[in-house]
């Protein structure tokens, strides 16, 4: 699993639809989600530090999760399927352990209210992130082909090791 941070929200360029887009630590790649107008709301107000007098939806979920002495340790986005993309949300009361099915847009709105990691399975960041940096990954990838280009199979012989002894 990847760790992910929400980086901002967007609009798509030609349906004005939101997208969340997630960032890896090295931000080198982007996950884009797109998501509904009330819930980019939700993830802008934590964003921008805004405070509604009344409790919001994800608000409310978080006070519930609070009187109730849950925590959400995690938030997993772990699959996406026909363009929609799926997540769970890890809750824990006391020893107790629970998996919630939930939207991702509702499941980082929830984490970013929590302070609580958003993690992104390998897969779907393989299969659905956009690259942030080409020239960076254009580097890497001529650097480990030069790598391959000059390796032998004597680089892989271990010298003056545990296993190797000297005749005396």
């Amino acid at each position: 699993m990847i760790e992910m941070k929400v980086a901002g929200i967007a609009l798509d360029a030609a349906t004005r639809i939101p997208i969340v887009l997630l960032k890896d630590a090295t931000e080198r790649r982007a996950l884009p989600i797109w998501i509904g107008q009330n819930e980019a709301k939700a993830i802008l107000s934590v964003l921008e530090n805004q405070k509604s007098p009344r409790p919001m939806t994800h608000d409310l979920m978080v006070n519930l999760l609070q009187s109730w002495d849950m925590v959400l340790e995690r938030v997993v986005i772990h699959s996406l399927q026909d363009n929609t993309y799926y997540a769970v949300l890890t809750l824990r009361q006391g020893e107790l352990k629970k998996e919630l099915d939930a939207r991702p847009s509702d499941a980082i709105a929830i984490a970013l209210r929590t302070d609580c990691p958003i993690w992104v399975l390998e897969e779907v960041v393989a299969d659905a992130s956009i690259p942030v940096d080409r020239d960076a990954d254009e580097a890497e990838r001529q650097a480990f082909k030069e790598f391959l280009d000059n390796i032998s199979p004597d680089d892989f012989v271990q010298k003056n090791g545990p296993e190797e002894t000297s005749a005396s």
